[in-house]
């Protein structure tokens, strides 16, 4: 591996226009696919195999164009003071209001409050109903205006209007500013930690390219693959963490290969041989735990762990080729200001361990103090996630100055907390002999049970063979006792099965949302499995030991659960709750818990395989374990520091947002990798290598012969190194002997001409002593 990234980066490094033009390309041809892709639709939000979905489908063929799963939207009307809805000139405008609605040419069909009794007990209260023909996200921004108006005429008129309702729903917003404000942080930090505007730039540039690159494909592929607003989210979130860090760690690398004198070609080879190395198995375990979400049987979270999947692989791609190619351009400039003004200073204090050093010293000196306050304190952080409530977030969690929001809590006011939260009742009668009679008895039962205010009479189709019933919960769509009248009326259809031959199906907002939470707990320990079974190999072949993937993965469950105890302190109880702009407490959202799991655990494994392949190099090389940990510690504890703070500042960004979904994924996502990196990463894990000492490297013979050699460490670089020094000492031999030769055919030449000058010189000397004997 090692080998070939060090062919690969040196490449890259002369042919950095060839590599620079594929890749500008490359971001150009996405760009221009994903302006001239047509606009996404709806993103679909099924949950194959439980229930609630199963309903929804029977819906779909018993009440064909019905649209079961149209965007609908409850325009909510409260009298002003001391009036009533019934007052005829309030009535008036409502039933003008309603003239208006039902006017939209995707609107299927709009209630009259004072035909279908929705108008409160006290009068003060009333809400006309509006169905459309398609989804939310696929609904015009002209019904979407006929909605807004029509509101704001009746509000005109006197009366407080408010709309709530999916129909008014926008596409999920990034982090905004805040997204901004954690890039201009993570600049910073680069600019700290490089010492060069050149050298901070390049990851941030690279970062973007391939951010650029991964987004517009997905938007590009939207429409065809049904592809939701919060794909593009997670994986503008993840390609902008992951594609800073591994630019980082290549030029960081780079950078101390040019301090050790080598050229600039033979630093980025180098670069990319060690730490591309480690950028390839930190991306795979990336890779794996997001397309690991595709077991939990959910189409939403596949499609959005793939996307994301893929914009990791980009980041990698571009941080092996491009990062080198863009370091032949910068040149030296990637030094830090004022560095060759400081070697002779360097040099003098070259014996003088830095902080990393420093404090991985006192680790090895007290590895069991260490540990134990690292796992304590995370763990008393982590107690609150034993009060984990799941849900989906409603608009009960909206912001109190959305209109959304605010026709949640008229309602509420008006006909009770369940109001909201209606759950629907289908009775597929068709292989009932009385089918009325089944559908009657199914509703007489409801209304026994607890918690019931209203229960609706039956609703037939044209056949006659399946009814809905609309049932009125006392409380809230997101408590417990609504999720336990769920499961009441499901326990009461087995005994209506039995009894009629109809099957009772339980569905709706609420009831699909209660399924969710439930098939994302059921998938979660398989996930878990899958994700860190596949990683621990993976680990074991990258690390040549058993007990330090190990101790990575268990490393790696403390921080989720910390983490996961500070979102339900945040969100549930509202700890902090004003400071981090959460308005409304409620429960966790469901897939809250496997989603941090497949991300955190790649990103975890990022700073583990950074930081433990420079102390497995040292090792390899002779260290004794303790000053392996040290070395480690030297070189790459202040990039791993400035790669989560980093990491930390991009999630922190999203934390802004006003969708409670991407806030509360922002806020998880950040406190994780700050426990992860900072108390596990840099406290934990060396305290227990410091422990385990050479037993941290044991691996099985066996074990060891049957894995392939990977090698991080860059093993095959000095032997290819070596092999290049015995060439150009071949050469120069060669060269030596030549020149040798040379030498001596020289000093025959001019012994021959010596000898030639002598004869002649004899010659002369004859030819004088004839000519005296003639005289």
């Amino acid at each position: 591996m090692a080998t070939f990234l060090y062919k690969l980066g040196r490449f890259a490094f002369r042919r950095r226009h060839f590599v620079a033009l594929i890749w500008v390309a490359l971001l150009t041809l996405a760009g221009v696919a994903a302006a001239s892709a047509p606009a996404a639709g709806s993103s679909s939000f099924s949950i194959p195999g439980t229930e609630a979905q199963k309903a929804f489908d029977l819906l779909d063929q018993r009440f064909p164009g019905a649209s079961s799963d149209g965007a609908t939207a409850r325009v909510v009307f409260k009298a002003p003071a001391g009036e009533k809805m019934t007052d005829q000139l309030n009535k008036a405008t409502v039933k003008k209001a309603v003239k208006e609605l039902a006017g939209g040419s995707e609107v299927t069909s709009v209630t009259d409050p004072y035909k279908q009794h929705a108008v409160s007990k006290d009068g003060t209260v009333a809400y006309a109903s509006v169905r459309y023909d398609v989804s939310g996200t696929e609904l015009k921004d002209a019904s979407r205006d006929a909605l807004e108006a029509a509101a704001h005429n009746a509000q005109r008129a006197g009366l407080t209007v408010e709309v709530g309702g999916d129909a008014l729903q926008a596409g999920a917003e990034a982090g905004g500013a805040g997204e901004a404000i954690g890039l201009a942080i993570a600049a910073v930090v680069l600019l700290i930690t490089l010492g060069s505007l050149v050298a901070a730039g390049l990851p941030l540039l690279t970062a973007i390219m391939g951010v650029g690159i991964g987004v517009s494909a997905i938007t590009a592929l939207a429409k065809a693959l049904d592809l939701g607003d919060t794909t593009s989210t997670l994986a503008l979130m993840i390609g902008l963490a992951v594609g800073i860090d591994y630019a980082l760690f290549i030029v960081s690398r780079y950078r101390g290969e040019l301090a050790e004198g080598r050229d600039r070609e033979e630093a980025v080879g180098r670069a990319a041989g060690t730490a591309g190395s480690a950028v390839v198995f930190a991306g795979l375990t990336v890779v794996i735990a997001l397309a690991g979400l595709s077991v939990v049987g959910v189409p939403m979270l596949t499609k959005m762990g793939l996307a994301a999947a893929g914009t990791v692989v980009v980041s990698v791609l571009i941080a092996l080729t491009m990062i080198p190619a863009m370091l032949g351009y910068a040149g030296r400039r990637v030094r830090a200001v004022g560095e060759k003004r400081r070697t002779h200073a360097r040099t003098a204090r070259q014996d003088k361990p830095g902080l990393g050093a420093r404090w991985a010293s006192f680790v090895v000196r007290r590895p069991v103090a260490v540990l134990l306050l690292g796992v304590v304190g995370l763990g008393a952080i982590a107690l609150p996630a034993s009060r984990l409530e799941l849900g989906l977030p409603d608009d009960g969690s909206q912001p109190t100055s959305t209109t959304q929001r605010r026709a949640y809590d008229l309602l509420s006011e008006g006909f009770g907390p369940g109001f909201n939260g209606p759950l629907m009742i289908v009775v597929d009668a068709k292989d009932s002999a009385a089918p009325k009679a089944a559908a009657t008895k199914v509703a007489d039962d409801i209304k026994g049970l607890k918690d019931v205010v209203t229960v609706t009479p039956a609703a037939f189709n044209k056949a006659g063979d399946t009814a809905t019933i609309t049932v009125i919960p006392d409380s809230k769509p997101s408590s417990a006792q609504t999720e336990d009248l769920v499961h009441a009326i499901r326990a009461q259809g087995a005994d209506v099965k039995a009894d009629t031959g109809a099957r009772v199906l339980v569905t709706g907002t609420t009831a699909m949302n209660i399924d969710f939470s439930q098939k994302l707990n059921d998938a979660l320990i398989p996930y878990l499995a899958l994700v860190v079974g596949l990683a621990f190999l993976l680990l074991i072949a990258v690390f040549r030991s058993v007990l330090v993937p190990l101790k990575a993965a268990l490393g790696f469950l403390l921080s989720v659960l910390a983490a996961l105890g500070a979102v339900v302190a945040v969100f549930q109880w509202g700890w902090l709750g004003g400071l981090l702009g959460v308005e409304q407490t409620g429960p966790v959202m469901s897939m809250m818990p496997i989603f941090m799991v497949g991300v955190v655990f790649g990103l975890a494994m990022d700073y583990e395989v950074f930081l433990v392949t420079r102390m497995r190099e040292a090792y390899v090389h002779g260290e004794t374990p303790g000053q392996a940990v040290v070395t480690g510690f030297r070189h790459s504890a202040r990039v791993v520091a400035a790669a989560a703070v980093i990491m930390i500042s991009v999630f922190g960004g999203f934390i802004t947002s006003s969708e409670s979904m991407i806030k509360m994924i922002g806020f998880g996502l950040a406190v994780a990798v700050f426990f992860d990196a900072f108390v596990v990463r840099m406290a934990i894990v060396p305290a227990v290598l410091a422990l385990l000492g050479k037993r941290a490297w044991w691996l099985p013979k066996w074990l060891d012969r049957a894995l392939p050699n990977v090698d991080v460490e860059g093993e095959g670089l000095r032997a290819l190194a070596a092999d290049n020094t015995e060439n150009a000492n071949n050469a120069e031999n060669a060269e030596n002997a030549e020149n040798a030769e040379d030498d001596d055919n020289a000093e025959d030449d001019d012994n021959d001409e010596n000898d030639d000058n002598d004869e002649n010189d004899d010659n002369d000397e004859n030819d004088e002593d004839r000519e005296l004997v003639r005289v």
